[in-house]
């Protein structure tokens, strides 16, 4: 079973079934294949709608708390970081034209193991982005309404725990007269529990809002890729606008006095906003699964991953310069930063604009990844590892039809009950585990030179500069390292003792086997970032795995289509 487990999919045999009609798991050869709608404009716009929503319009304000105006800094290391991901992930992507991202990949670079892992993974890191764009989009929409004097109650704005914990400290804080820690935000939850229906703890707290959007999307989603391409590109162009008006409007509030000192928490507190940021950088991630949707998926792939990255890290560093330009970083620990800051210097009526574009912009994002994850879903099903139904292509929409439907329930329901912060921690370890086995699986794919006309990694030997890089970093960081191991709680490091060894192994092979520096530096940054993400969240994200590694087991093992050809082939022999 060991080496059956980690069998391979050639690249040859994945465009091969793509080409039969195998993409209808239930009707194969039957036509009913998606439709070929995308170009380099679509493709870059729709990775500008998945990275420029949330994470610009709410989770900069966390990050922008944590690591005050340093977080600029942030913005920069982590775009460098996704640039040689997005390189590898280009090149894949030119190489393997097929829906699926990550896991088609690693199916034809690592095996069916790891391909069911980084499979798995993905559903998790989809489905857990479009809860948190969910819950983003619902708080812009009701600080929309009203400022247009509706009022939605607010046990139907929000999810249970978070009216429960502030009930909580709201009573703990007037218990023992620290009356200052009792902020707007604990006041406005802690109503959400006393003014809920129910009997005791048993409280009707949902957030409708985040489960009416799902409902929207996915039906969008389900009836055709054109329709969602279009309403992408007109919401995608909108908010652009929007927040370019933005960023000019605001330099004219921006007190340089507020940028100082830029690290007020030093390089830790810029990293502690590590999770919010990669959040939302993951757009060209998404793109790769429509890549049997796209016109000529070789040449606009690459091109539409890359134009997409520049441009979103160029509107992120430009709007946290502002951010913490027009306020005090302190004051930033809100859910709608943008509306909060031109509310803060008395322009109500920009707020209000600003809270229509969030609506549209997360709404947008949530578009782009309710559409990824039926993909992912459907090339898992075309190989065997899920039920067949996963992969069924509607005959009039030529859209994954069950898998959208399926997405939705998984995505709608948990809406209702999660908040933010739970979320975008699972979402970005999810997402830079993606990115580390994507670059590692470049590292392992044979060369091929027949295509002139496709992308490649420009090739850099890493045989002394990784080594290079590797000494430097135990110059510069040999006290930290040691501290390591003297800490009280010394497991809970557990992420940085394997990035250590991660770093020393692929040291050794690059310098052996010369290998190319930009996968590498890529594997090495993506796992670092992970292990910035704490304990805790690395033992929620491998216990998920567990749960899908007996899934494989009981079901995607003995169901494997390759596994299937490859007893038909022994028998025969």
């Amino acid at each position: 079973m060991s080496k059956s487990i980690l069998r391979r999919k050639s690249v040859d045999k994945i465009l091969a079934d793509v080409a039969s009609g195998f993409s209808d798991g239930e009707h194969s050869g039957s036509g009913n294949q998606l439709k070929k709608e995308l170009k380099v404009k679509d493709l870059t716009l729709m990775g500008i709608a998945a990275v420029v929503g949330a994470g610009i319009f709410s989770t900069i304000g966390v990050a922008s708390f944590n690591g005050g105006p340093g977080v600029t800094i942030l913005f920069i290391i982590t775009a460098i970081t996704c640039g040689f991901s997005a390189m590898c992930y280009a090149e894949f992507a030119s190489r393997i034209p097929v829906a699926g991202s990550a896991y088609t990949y690693a199916y034809a670079s690592f095996g069916e193991l790891i391909a069911w892992i980084i499979g798995w993974d993905l559903l998790m890191e989809y489905a857990i982005g479009n809860i948190a764009v969910a819950i983003s989009w619902s708080e812009y929409f009701v600080n929309l309404l009203e400022g247009f004097k509706l009022h939605v109650p607010r046990y139907l704005t929000m999810d249970y725990f978070s009216a429960f914990k502030a009930h909580n400290q709201l009573l703990e804080f007037t218990r023992t007269g620290h009356l200052k820690e009792i902020t707007d935000k604990i006041k406005l939850s802690a109503q959400a529990w006393n003014t809920a229906p129910g009997f005791g703890n048993l409280k009707l707290i949902a957030n409708i809002p985040a489960l009416l959007i799902v409902i929207v999307i996915t039906y969008l989603v389900y009836i055709g890729i054109r329709e969602t391409k279009k309403v992408t590109n007109a919401m995608v162009i909108l908010k652009i606008a929007i927040v370019i008006a933005v960023i000019i409007l605001g330099c004219f509030y921006v007190t340089p006095a507020h940028w100082h000192p830029f690290l007020p928490n030093g390089f830790s507190g810029v990293m502690k906003g590590v999770s919010g940021v990669f959040f939302a950088y993951i757009g060209f991630d998404a793109i790769s699964t429509t890549a049997e949707e796209c016109e000529n998926p070789q040449r606009d792939l690459p091109r539409g991953m890359i134009y997409s990255l520049i441009i979103c890290t160029v509107l992120y560093v430009l709007i946290a310069l502002v951010l913490t330009g027009m306020v005090d970083y302190r004051k930033l620990d809100v859910g709608d930063p943008l509306a909060f800051v031109f509310a803060n210097v008395g322009l109500k009526k920009i707020s209000y604009i600003i809270s229509i574009s969030a609506v549209i912009a997360t709404a947008s994002v949530l578009l782009i990844f309710q559409m990824g994850q039926p993909r992912i879903w459907m090339s898992m099903s075309r190989d065997g590892l899920l039920p067949k139904a996963f992969s069924r292509i509607h005959p009039k929409f030529h859209t994954p039809s069950f898998a959208t439907v399926v997405t939705g329930f998984v995505v709608a329901i948990p809406a209702l009950f999660m908040n933010l912060t739970e979320v975008t921690d699972l979402t970005s370890i999810g997402t830079l585990f993606a990115f580390v086995l994507v670059c590692g699986g470049v590292l392992l794919l044979p060369k091929d030179d027949t295509v002139s006309s496709r992308f490649r990694i420009p090739y850099i030997n890493s045989q002394w500069i990784a080594p290079a890089l590797f000494i430097a970093g135990i110059i510069v960081f040999w006290k930290p390292m040691l501290g390591l191991f003297a800490a009280e709680n010394a497991h809970e490091r557990f992420p940085f003792f394997l990035f250590i060894i991660l770093s020393a192994a692929l040291t050794t092979l690059a310098f052996i086997k010369k290998l190319s520096l930009i996968p590498v530096l890529g594997l090495l940054s993506c796992f670092y970032l992970m292990t910035e993400l704490g304990y805790l969240n690395w033992l929620r994200f491998l216990i998920w795995l567990a749960i899908g590694l007996v899934v494989y087991a009981t079901y995607g093992y003995k169901h494997s289509v390759l596994g299937k050809a490859d007893k038909v082939a022994l028998s025969n022999f």
